[in-house]
C-alpha cells in the first residue's frame, strides 16, 4: 500500500475507503484573508458598499462552500455536516473570514472548513472589487482540527 492514502499501489488517485473507521466527533477551523485599502474596509464594515450587505453574502457563500465541498474537491467524501459557524472580522489589512465546521463522521472536515473560508473570502472580494481593484484573497489555511485517529492539531 502507498504511503499516501489517496494513491493506490500503482500511483493512481483514489478515494480512501473509510468504511472501517469509527464515527467520531470532528471539528475544523479555517481562515481566509481579504486585503483591501482602508477606505474600502471601512465601507465594508459600515455596511456602505454599493452592492449591499457584503458580510451577509460572505457568510452565506461560506456555508454554501462547506456544503458543496465534495462536489468541488475530487477525492473528498460527502459527510453529514452538523454545524457551520462563520465569522467575518475587520483586521488592519481588510477582513478575515473564519469558518468552523462540525460533524460526526468517519473522516474529517478540514477540507470543508477551508473551502468555506475560501468561498466566503471570494464572495467578499466580489463585493468590494468595484471600490478597490487591488483587493486580493490570500492565506487560506487550516487553524485547528480535532477528532479521529490523529486527534487534535492547532496551528
Amino acid at each position: 500500500m502507498s504511503e499516501l492514502s489517496h494513491l493506490d499501489d500503482d500511483g493512481a488517485a483514489r478515494m480512501v475507503d473509510v468504511s472501517g473507521k469509527p464515527e467520531t466527533d470532528r471539528e475544523a477551523v479555517a481562515e481566509a484573508m481579504v486585503s483591501m485599502d482602508g477606505e474600502t474596509r471601512d465601507a465594508l464594515f459600515a455596511g456602505d458598499l454599493p452592492k449591499g450587505d457584503a458580510l451577509a453574502v460572505a457568510r452565506v457563500a461560506a456555508v454554501m462552500g462547506v456544503k458543496r465541498t465534495p462536489e468541488l474537491v475530487p477525492l473528498c467524501h460527502p459527510i453529514p455536516i452538523t454545524a457551520i459557524e462563520v465569522a467575518v472580522e475587520q483586521v488592519y489589512a481588510g477582513a478575515r473570514v473564519e469558518v468552523r465546521v462540525r460533524a460526526t463522521a468517519r473522516t474529517g472536515v478540514e477540507m470543508e472548513a477551508m473551502t468555506g473560508a475560501a468561498l466566503g473570502a471570494i464572495a467578499l472580494y466580489d463585493m468590494v472589487k468595484g471600490l478597490d481593484r487591488a483587493a486580493e484573497v490570500g492565506s487560506v489555511r487550516l487553524l485547528s482540527k480535532s477528532g479521529g485517529r490523529s486527534g487534535e492539531w492547532k496551528r
